[in-house]
């Protein structure tokens, strides 16, 4: 039994037997004053407290729950509440006062009592009834228990009751900045791990029993749904309770006008203000457990989307793109955990309603009516109002997605996109995109707006209807009546204008619920391919009898991209049957496009099989075609989650050539590695992924194109040492390849053409001349002058014959700290000239009417509640010199005002917002767009990524919408200030205390929300940052099998996330309960001073009964009015931390745009390239990229330019450019110095295809030409010269869709149709970065001879790896550590024995 429970069956009916003997106490008394008491009376109390004696005495049993949680006792426990209402409404009238309270006391614990009883019968039942049919319910309640025992433990119930728990993380708040380490610790049951071990169960509960539509919603209701109705019912007393103020207020009034001098007064007075301190408890603590189970909820569905994300290959994710995952985590996983707060309410709102009608029914009769009629009106508008919303929510959310899909796609490709000069017209699709969700977005703040209207609106006619009505009817008001009427309006006031947000809050939470459970029931590969076997049978759990020795087996396999839900179409591979021996190394050749890395994915189990089977046998490691490299350090990268073991590791490293590397990194081994591998060359990455795969040591190795991104002697060294070397023997090694000595040395060769297997057979039988025809010496990687002397290929000789001298490996990497900046967090409040920005953004006038409005708003329901009791106290005193019809024409007059400043407020509010959404925006795209690349290199895109979503979305709909609250809850508090203070002159005499305490609590809370705030946000990061890497590397995490190691490094950062968010709780409840306790303070002081003012022996008297009811009916909403002040107040605070990081982002460093020259649009007409004395630094600390560098590119000449990597080959094109800012020297185009050229104007002149070719989402024509310069005549040459035209053509056309990143065509083919829209351009100058290195070699010769013809009288430079590249130019340039080592005609250089570029050409052929 929970800790809840207990405390229900043994302290409720404790106090309910004291109450009863003082209900006896109270008739004994009533007897001996000679008063009539019936027998009834005696029978009634004396039974009460048999019973609840009886009930204590049973619950210490051990068999009690078969008496007390009988079906007939748990009738019972339902009708006797009922029937004490009843009793209670009849009776309340005629009591006494102390009665009263005794009576209402007993009611409220028998709701308590009968709904605790009710809820834990059903719960046992349900569990009875299957153990195993709610997965957790046991689980979670034993969390449950552990939660709440750990916190017990520690601190006392006071302490818990207070939040003082809290108390060690403000003081340190108030003094310095707070770190993680100072944050309070979750209780075990909020533990995220926990948390998803919950959901999980029981969302593969929903699977199982509704596998063709499960819902994330029940599955959320079975994980946590016993918890949240255990919050009902605190809910359900707490908001009983809310009631209790109106009702001692008409008795305290009454009290009042009766000039009465006895004790009840000061008996109402108190009660008044226990009543509110009551429910100030009961309101944080319902806060506080509503809050955890938020958070439970918000850890729950960012692990399963995370883990969904691990679990589900790349053809099933198809379905979804990168940016609508993106917001799967960032947006809609919010939305859900919301349902929280709107479900309770739906029921507790509408109860509220009623019951304040009920008691409106009891003060003015049917008068109400009246004004029930104008609400039950507004309930068909605003079911329209809210049906509009959602359908411009979810279209908001469509095009919310396809932002943050375009914003990933531009932060992932700035460099590439910068190259082409293509920021701008990127930018513009993305505002395109903006702007319809923007649209859409003001829609839905419009149509909120109105909603604000008809709600605000409500309470004030109701009160005109109602007391028009009333007096109408030919009844007189008094004071009692209508500020019991006022108090309950009020009541009514927050319902009334919180319904349109539940219903709002239900509609997001439901639509985002939708979405979640949609790509949650995406099929999933839990296990290695031969394990267990899948969904559809394709893959075989248990090998096949007639084939012991097979490593791999595919039979007739067919495989697409498609989706399982999709018709399969376009085939990437056709009938494939393959079987590959264990320990043999298979090389798998073909041209571009043929279906090599599709054939690896297919065994991996990423794409959908349409047809046959594939069998695999023991572990994988795998390495893609474009490395993926983790942020972390290069020790992390290689162990990947396995333990660490010296020698192998020391090994892997020399194998794979990284060992002097990293000898020469700041840190060695624990180097920090950036985004991406952003501070490696593309050779180290590829080495270091090729490292992990080595280390790893699993059974089947797939290598994709390893050898084409390094340089000759390193590729040798790896073939050798690493890929055939003592690590990987007895291993199945399958190695996609165009490297000729890998093919000649493969146990098989595999030859793939358009999606089918052309030729199999061993290495022997291959015509291998069909592949070195093309070049004139054994195509391996360039190499340097003294790299290794001899590259064994003995893989057995000794490791120090075959090391590397130190001088020849690049310089190192810089240190984690100078490569990823360290994210800035603010200290201290949030500036002012943070708000001064947002209301630029707003905009001056639309601020001033909007602070306007709100005052006049505010002034005229001010003004109508003072004519009220004008009204009131000139008919008590028979001094009515006007009609009825005259003070309802004034009260008709003030309704009007404040309707239409309302509409005012809510308009121009919701214009503004949208004003400042828009520029927010704009703005920060416009600082991005024109940053450096080097700002992209120092941030990871998740942070850049966090503002552009998660900041951006608080900036568009939290913040407008809580600094209205705020603005409301200020001009209330004003007017509630001024009307005190005229009717009670005393209340200045406490409004100094009250302001000091106030300004000192806001002070001590405020210190440390703020840092809390930043903390939350700087924690939020690593959750977006590493969930974004996760996404591109989903596929090696898989073959790996290191799920789990991911996904405790996930979870490590929800655990943070959750801490902040559990410390910023409580503080924020700490703070909420002190100011109620406050306002509960200041409404006894007014009730006392009433009640002491009303003796008229006294010469102090405080006004008329009317100004009297108004003061008092004035004071029951400031509890909750200061509470939500602060609280409206911090958020705002905390909102504007989102302005102020996006402002962070306004201010980065800017390119020089601006250039002295004009150049003509044939610019450069030459192609003349000098260099003069250039000097290039990526970062000051660090040794320079390219050195004193001088040469001179003839106009329509081809050079090469060749050296190991890291040699400086691309940062020679980073400093033509300008992606780079030149140190010193210049550099000269056509005799121009580029430095006077507008930098954007100088790309768009210059042609260039990239190292890592990039295509974007959209058709390929868009692709191929986004400007629309060329026909399609054109369009196709360049394709026919590029030797795609043909592949092209097959998938459709121009008009095709290209998917994400390009993934519906090989990195070859991509590399091509870069090539294409280089041609496209018809620039003088076209620079190649080793665009050659993942094509086959046929393809490669091919293209370089379409180079040379059709690139007549153009100045080409190529980056190259390969000796074939470059043989046949003008000039060759021979870079070492950023110097020109050699430079000359290749031919010539060739003959010369002595010259580096001949000892290169032998090397490459050892």
């Amino acid at each position: 039994m929970t800790v809840p429970e207990k405390s229900v069956l043994y302290f409720v009916p404790a106090i309910e037997a004291c109450l009863s003997v003082l209900e006896i106490i109270f008739v004994w008394k009533k007897e001996h004053n000679s008063q009539f008491v019936g027998y009834h009376k005696w029978f009634y109390s004396c039974s009460e407290l048999i019973v609840w004696t009886n009930i204590i005495l049973f619950s210490k049993r051990a068999s009690s729950h078969y008496i007390i949680f009988s079906r007939v006792l748990c009738f019972w426990w339902i009708l006797k509440p009922i029937l004490g209402v009843l009793r209670l409404v009849t009776t309340f009238p005629s009591l006494e006062v102390s009665v009263c309270i005794v009576e209402s006391l007993v009611v409220l614990l028998s709701i308590t009592y009968g709904t605790a009883i009710n809820v834990i019968r059903v719960k046992r039942e349900s569990f009875k009834r299957s153990l195993l049919g709610d997965p957790l319910l046991s689980y979670d309640s034993s969390l449950e228990e552990g939660g709440h025992h750990d916190l017990e433990t520690n601190e006392s119930i006071w302490d818990l009751m207070t939040f003082k728990f809290i108390a060690p993380v403000m003081n340190r708040g108030v003094v310095k900045q707070l770190d993680c380490e100072d944050l309070l610790q979750i209780p075990t049951n909020m533990a995220p791990s926990s948390c998803h071990d919950i959901i999980s169960s029981c969302w593969q509960a929903q699977l199982t029993n509704d596998a063709s539509k499960p819902s994330l919603f029940r599955a959320l209701c079975s994980a946590y749904g016993w918890s949240y109705l255990y919050l009902g019912l605190l809910k359900v007393i707490n908001d009983c309770i809310g009631f209790v103020g109106p009702l001692l207020l008409n008795k305290l009034i009454q009290f009042l006008q009766k000039g009465s001098v006895t004790s009840d007064g000061y008996l109402l007075a108190v009660s008044l203000g226990l009543t509110s301190i009551i429910k100030s408890f009961l309101d944080t603590q319902y806060s506080f457990h509503l809050a955890k189970l938020k958070l439970k909820l918000r850890s729950s569905i960012m692990t399963l989307i995370y883990d969904k994300c691990l679990h589900v290959n790349l053809a099933e994710r198809s379905k979804f793109t990168n940016g609508e995952i993106q917001t799967f985590m960032s947006v809609d996983a919010d939305r859900t955990v919301n349902l929280c707060n709107s479900f309770h309410d739906t029921w507790s709102l509408p109860l509220q309603i009623g019951v304040a009608l009920y008691l409106l029914y009891t003060q003015v009769k049917f008068a109400f009516v009246s004004g029930l009629a104008i609400t039950i009106l507004l309930i068909p508008v605003n079911k329209w109002i809210s049906q509009l919303i959602a359908i411009a929510t979810e279209q908001m959310m469509k095009e919310k997605d396809e932002r943050i899909r375009r914003t990933g796609e531009l932060l992932t490709y700035i460099r590439t996109l910068k190259m082409y000069g293509w920021e701008l017209i990127f930018s513009s699709w993305l505002m395109e995109t903006r702007s319809l969700e923007v649209k859409h977005l003001a829609t839905r703040k419009y149509l909120d707006a109105w909603c604000v209207f008809f709600w605000a609106t409500t309470p004030t006619l109701f009160s005109i209807f109602t007391f028009g009505l009333f007096t109408l009817m030919g009844n007189q008001l008094d004071a009692a009546m209508v500020f019991t009427c006022l108090a309950l309006f009020n009541t009514l006031i927050s319902p009334l204008n919180s319904f349109p947000w539940v219903i709002n809050g239900l509609i997001d939470a439901f639509i985002s619920s939708r979405r979640l459970s949609r790509f949650l029931s995406c099929p999933e590969h839990r296990s290695n391919v031969g394990d267990t076997g899948s969904s559809s049978s394709s893959f075989l759990s248990k090998q096949p009898d007639s084939s012991q020795r097979l490593a791999i087996i595919v039979q007739d396999v067919s495989c697409t991209w498609s989706s399982s839900d999709e018709p399969p179409l376009n085939m990437v591979l056709s009938h494939v049957t393959l079987s590959l021996s264990k320990g043999s190394f298979v090389a798998i050749i073909g041209e571009v496009g043929s279906g090599k890395s599709s054939l690896l994915y297919s065994v991996l189990g990423e794409a959908q099989l349409a047809h046959g089977y594939i069998y695999c046998d023991g572990s994988v490691a795998y390495v893609p075609q474009v490395p993926w490299i983790l942020s972390g350090t290069v020790r992390d990268n290689i162990l990947f989650g396995k333990s660490y073991d010296p020698v192998r590791y020391t090994d892997t490293l020399q194998a794979c050539a990284l060992d002097v590397d990293i000898e020469l990194m700041v840190g060695h081994d624990m180097a920090y590695i950036g985004e991406k591998g952003l501070n490696l060359s593309g050779g180290q990455r590829a080495r270091l992924a090729l490292a992990r795969a080595v280390y790893h040591g699993s059974d089947v190795i797939m290598l994709d194109d390893v050898l084409s991104a390094v340089d000759a002697q390193v590729a040798h060294w790896i073939l050798h040492n690493a890929i055939l070397g003592p690590l990987m023997q007895r291993k199945t090694i399958l190695l996609c390849t165009h490297n000729v000595q890998a093919i000649s040395l493969a146990d098989m060769v595999v030859v793939m053409d358009k999606g089918h297997v052309k030729w199999l057979g061993s290495s022997a039988a291959f015509p291998i001349s069909s592949y070195t025809r093309f070049s004139p010496s054994n195509d391996i990687d360039l190499t340097s002058k003294n790299h290794r002397e001899s590259c064994s290929s003995d893989s057995s000789s000794k490791p120090k014959e075959q090391s590397l001298p130190e001088k020849e490996i690049v310089h190192s990497p810089e240190i984690a700290e100078e490569i990823v900046e360290v994210e800035l967090r603010k200290e201290g409040k949030v500036e002012i000239g943070v708000y001064k920005n947002y209301a630029v953004f707003i905009g001056q006038f639309v601020t001033v009417v909007i602070c306007l409005s709100a005052i006049l708003m505010q002034a005229s329901r001010n003004g109508n509640d003072l004519w009220l009791s004008y009204w009131v106290d000139t008919t008590e005193t028979g001094q009515t010199v006007h009609s009825v019809s005259f003070y309802l024409a004034i009260l008709c007059l003030f309704c009007a005002v404040n309707s239409f400043f309302t509409l005012v407020r809510a308009f121009s509010f919701a214009f503004g917002g949208l004003q400042a959404a828009i520029k927010v925006h704009n703005r920060l795209l416009s600082k991005l767009i024109n940053a450096p690349v080097r700002f992209f290199d120092q941030t990871p895109g998740g942070r850049i990524l966090n503002r552009l979503s998660s900041d951006l979305y608080t900036i568009d709909d939290s913040l407008p919408f809580i600094m209205n609250i705020l603005l409301a809850n200020f001009v209330g508090l004003l007017g509630i200030a001024i009307i005190l203070s005229y009717v009670q002159v005393f209340f200045l005499v406490l409004l100094l205390p009250l302001w000091y305490i106030y300004s000192k609590l806001q002070f001590f809370y405020r210190s440390t929300s703020r840092e809390l705030r930043r903390l939350d946000s700087v924690s939020r990061s690593p959750i977006y940052t590493s969930f974004s890497e996760t996404l591109d590397g989903t596929s090696t995490i898989r073959a790996f099998k290191s799920e789990d190691f991911f996904f405790a490094k996930f979870i490590e950062h929800i655990t943070l996330y959750q801490k902040t968010s559990y410390t910023e709780t409580v503080a924020s409840l700490w703070l909420s309960l002190r100011l109620q306790l406050l306002g509960a303070f200041i409404i006894s002081f007014i009730a006392l001073m009433a009640v002491v003012g009303s003796h008229r022996s006294l010469p102090i008297n405080f006004g008329t009964p009317g100004l009297v009811g108004l003061a008092l009916s004035y004071a029951a909403p400031i509890v909750s009015l200061l509470g939500s002040f602060l609280t409206s107040f911090t958020e705002t605070e905390k909102e504007m931390v989102s302005v102020e990081r996006a402002l962070q982002y306004m201010d980065i460093p800017q390119e020089e745009q601006a250039g002295c020259l004009n150049v003509n649009p044939d610019w450069p007409n030459l192609g003349v390239i000098e260099f003069q004395n250039v000097t290039l630094k990526y970062m000051p600390s660090l040794a320079p990229a390219i050195y004193n560098l001088s040469f001179t590119i003839a106009g329509g000449t081809q050079v090469g330019i060749i050296g190991r990597t890291g040699a400086g080959k691309s940062s020679v094109l980073n400093a033509l450019f300008c992606l780079t800012p030149i140190c010193s020297g210049s550099i000269l185009v056509d005799g121009t110095d580029i430095r006077n050229v507008p930098v954007r104007e100088l790309r768009t002149h210059l042609a260039i295809v990239p190292q890592s070719p990039f295509l974007f989402n959209g058709s390929l024509r868009e692709n191929l030409d986004p400007f629309k310069m060329s026909d399609d005549l054109k369009i196709w040459d360049a394709l026919e010269k590029c030797h795609v035209k043909e592949e092209v053509e097959e998938a459709g056309g121009l008009d095709i869709l290209v998917k994400e990143g390009g993934i519906s065509f090989s990195v070859g083919q991509r590399q091509l149709l870069c090539l294409a829209r280089a041609l496209l351009k018809s620039s003088k100058v076209l620079c190649l970065d080793e665009c050659t290195a993942n094509v086959d070699i046929q393809t490669a010769s091919l293209l370089h001879t379409t180079i040379s013809s059709k690139c007549k009288g153009m100045t080409v430079i190529t980056i190259a790896h390969r000796i074939s590249t470059v043989l046949n130019m003008d000039s060759i340039l021979i870079l070492d550590h950023g110097n020109l080592a050699e430079q000359g005609n290749p031919q010539v250089l060739l003959n010369d024995e002595s010259s580096l570029f001949s000892s290169f050409v032998k090397a490459s052929s050892m």
